[in-house]
């Protein structure tokens, strides 16, 4: 059952679930970061630890859940601020999401949970951190630090002795030309013209056996050096508007290749990133909204 509901200091700052017999009355707030939709939840009290598969399963349900990508669960943290759990729509955990990780940073500072700039959050990627803009009082605009990309193969992980960077992999008879890293996730970038690429490819890419946690995969066309077109199959996900670990990605992989320079404009579906390489590091803006905010019993 879905309510509005409008703030008061118990949701605000204190629980996110309600005990009513043997139902939790729980608290969410619907955003969005280009598109890309997470339903957050605060479980500073641990709730719902445990549950976790099941809340992404029922709660990301476009038909019978509130609908989303993924849920992006508050916890308490022993070594940052704050701590961010993410769960795909398909129940399975993330370590890191771009998009995901900017809802966060906005939803832990207007809710007066976290109010240090810049806010450190706990992640499954180590600790990142989240530079707001700020309007009277609204966050409007989020930079991550995303960190450190890396192409080792142990890393990303994938099962190859050499790095994977414009190695040919063949599936469903088709010849695709990929390079691969690890950017907080798993993620594969095969370069060309979109329109050439339909995204639900991705998913046999994703389950390829050379990568034996799977891997997210975008297709990037390069506009110009300093812009780009991207689509996204996300893993644990499927087609979302926007990836921001894979447009880091993106931008990383056609600057190793020499194709965009440090700083680039990435288009997704759900509208625009802003992408820069500063040294061994990516950082990336981006615009975020709350859609609206609800009760669920479950």
């Amino acid at each position: 059952m879905i309510k509005d509901y409008y703030s008061s200091k118990l949701n605000l700052k204190y629980i996110a679930c309600l005990w009513k017999g043997e139902i939790f009355n729980m608290k969410f707030t619907k955003m969005q970061g280009t598109g890309n939709d997470f339903v957050v939840i605060d479980d500073r009290e641990n709730r719902f630890l445990g549950r976790e598969k099941e809340l992404g399963l029922k709660l990301c349900n476009r038909h019978f859940g509130i609908g989303g990508d993924g849920i992006l669960i508050v916890r308490q943290s022993k070594i940052a601020q704050i701590k961010m759990v993410i769960i795909n729509s398909d129940g399975s955990y993330a370590s890191m999401c771009g998009n995901g990780i900017r809802c966060f940073a906005k939803y832990v500072w207007e809710q007066n949970l976290v109010k240090e700039f810049p806010i450190k959050i706990e992640t499954g990627d180590g600790i990142k951190e989240a530079f707001l803009n700020v309007e009277n009082g609204k966050v409007k605009e989020v930079t991550i630090d995303m960190g450190t990309p890396s192409f080792e193969p142990k890393k990303i992980p994938a099962d190859s002795c050499d790095e994977i960077v414009k190695k040919k992999l063949e599936i469903n008879e088709r010849t695709y030309s990929i390079t691969s890293m690890f950017m907080g996730v798993p993620h594969t970038v095969i370069f060309g013209d979109l329109e050439k690429y339909d995204v639900k490819e991705g998913k046999s890419i994703e389950k390829c056996s050379i990568f034996p946690e799977g891997t997210n995969v975008n297709f990037c066309e390069v506009l110009n050096k300093d812009e780009i077109r991207i689509k996204t199959w996300e893993r644990g996900a499927g087609p979302t508007l926007a990836c921001g670990t894979g447009s880091c990605a993106c931008v990383v992989a056609s600057n190793k290749l020499g194709f965009t320079e440090r700083k680039v404009k990435a288009q997704v579906p759900g509208g625009i990133l802003f992408i820069e390489v500063k040294g061994n590091k990516v950082f990336m803006t981006g615009s975020v909204e709350v859609c609206f905010k609800g009760e669920y019993d479950i």
